[in-house]
């Protein structure tokens, strides 16, 4: 089947790609095997070379690929422009730190020398989605390349695009034929190439239930993979807390993407002594939010990427609200074209429901009602998620307490919200999954840690 391109504007059928056939398929992944060997061998010289330059490509493009990511799955500009400019900070971060990185390590034994080394794996398979369609990819494929190994980037069949202009950005700065390819395949016929002899790794960015799936069938082939599932981050909002800086934190961090971001502010946590001045604030702040066409100046919500999307969080509103939770805001489909669906507020939100137990990939906010502190934290963590969070509150000791020591997350923030950085290890625990991008240990994902030992 062909991969169309479908404005979620408007709902139109812009162009279609075709996916790639079994035989192209076997070419790729035949190149790319060969495209490593040549590349593991390579000086951290040329790496670093390869980063620069495509940096600096990814700067000449900004504002294309902005346009792109509006037109494919509707990201305001302004968004898509900051996206592409961390795609050229990550090469520029991996370029300078990845050979300390990745240098051999002298360990003191009784040997005469014992070295442990980061060598190469292979040719990675990237499965990436589709709601950052170019930061997923550079954040992974950075410091993998860094490493010395090869990319063959599946990504999300409604931003081919995007695929497509990664690509050939990395053949544009200069990357050994074959190094970084593509395929346009459907979800079934992608897991299928973790079965094949040339794949080494698999990394994954999506739900939770393709990541089982990932895992399941690289366990099988005892392949190494990195999963970056769901979330649905608790932000605790605690009785000292600035709610003027909570409020402005927590809906900047919500509305995002159009709410289509795993480390989202999901679910606002919030102490009763609070709740109503809470209600107040983000309730005004959401009512100022802009929805529109993503490239209408002034936008800060566009559409939702598809069709299907809007109607899967529509029901769960829908049922939040059936379940006892209380509508402050939205909560209904607008009439005309594309996929919008309005910022909303949802409170008195509990176990049971949606908007408590599972994700919600869109512009909704949850506000959870809690006694005290103690309570906070419970709730927190009665989720089958654990990628981030935050603690809001005056004192910044007890935050940084509560955030190292108490919820069960791969990142939290205190006093502000969660994002990725190229400095700082990224990913979660419990469903939403395992290993870690970014920062030293993202590069040390897919090497292998070789002990050499001489007597």
């Amino acid at each position: 089947m062909p991969f169309p391109v479908i404005d979620p504007s408007t709902g139109a059928t812009l162009r279609e790609i075709p996916e790639t056939s079994p035989e192209a398929v076997s070419r790729i992944l035949s190149s790319a095997d060969t495209a490593f060997r040549r590349w593991r061998r390579s000086e951290f010289s040329e790496r670093t070379a390869l980063l620069e330059r495509a940096a600096a490509l990814v700067r000449r493009r900004v504002d294309a690929w902005a346009g792109l990511m509006a037109e494919e799955m509707g990201k305001p500009l302004p968004q898509g422009r900051s996206e592409a400019e961390k795609c050229a900070w990550v090469c520029e971060h991996y370029a300078e730190e990845g050979p300390k990185a990745l240098a051999p390590e002298l360990v003191e034994t009784d040997a005469t020398s014992s070295t442990i080394r980061f060598e190469p794996l292979g040719v990675v398979l990237a499965i990436m989605p589709w709601n950052f369609p170019f930061w997923q990819v550079f954040r992974f494929a950075a410091p993998a390349l860094m490493a010395g190994n090869a990319v063959v980037l599946k990504h999300a069949r409604n931003v081919p695009g995007c695929a497509e202009a990664v690509v050939r950005l990395f053949e544009e700065a200069g990357a050994p034929e074959g190094l970084l390819q593509g395929v346009f395949l459907d979800d079934d016929a992608a897991e299928a190439l973790i079965d094949r002899r040339e794949i080494r790794a698999v990394t994954l960015t999506g739900s939770t239930r393709a990541g089982r799936a990932v895992a399941s069938r690289a366990g099988a082939a005892l392949k190494k993979t990195v999963l970056e599932l769901g979330g649905s981050d608790p932000y605790l909002i605690l009785a000292d807390a600035d709610l003027d800086l909570t409020a402005s934190a927590c809906v900047v961090s919500r509305m995002n993407n159009a709410g289509q971001s795993c480390i989202a502010a999901k679910r606002l946590i919030v102490v009763d002594a609070r709740k109503e001045e809470l209600e107040a604030r983000v309730l005004e702040a959401l009512r100022s939010v802009k929805v529109g066409d993503p490239r209408t100046p002034g936008t800060q919500v566009g559409p939702l990427a598809r069709e299907d999307l809007r109607r899967a969080l529509h029901r769960q509103v829908a049922e939040s609200v059936e379940s006892g939770a209380r509508l402050l805001l939205g909560g209904e489909i607008p009439e005309g074209p594309g996929w919008f669906y309005p910022p909303t507020l949802l409170t008195e939100v509990g176990p049971g429901m949606p908007a408590y137990e599972e994700e919600l990939f869109g512009p909704v906010v949850a506000i959870v009602p809690v006694r005290d502190e103690a309570e906070a934290i419970r709730v927190a963590n009665d989720s089958d998620f654990g990628l981030g969070g935050g603690v809001f509150t005056s004192d910044v000791a007890r935050g940084e307490r509560i955030a190292g020591a108490e919820l069960e997350a791969g990142f939290v923030a205190v006093n502000d919200f969660v994002r990725s950085d190229p400095r700082l290890p990224f990913g979660g625990i419990k469903d939403s999954g395992y290993g870690r991008e970014l920062g030293t240990f993202g590069i040390r994902e897919f090497v292998n840690v070789k002990t050499v030992w001489v007597r």
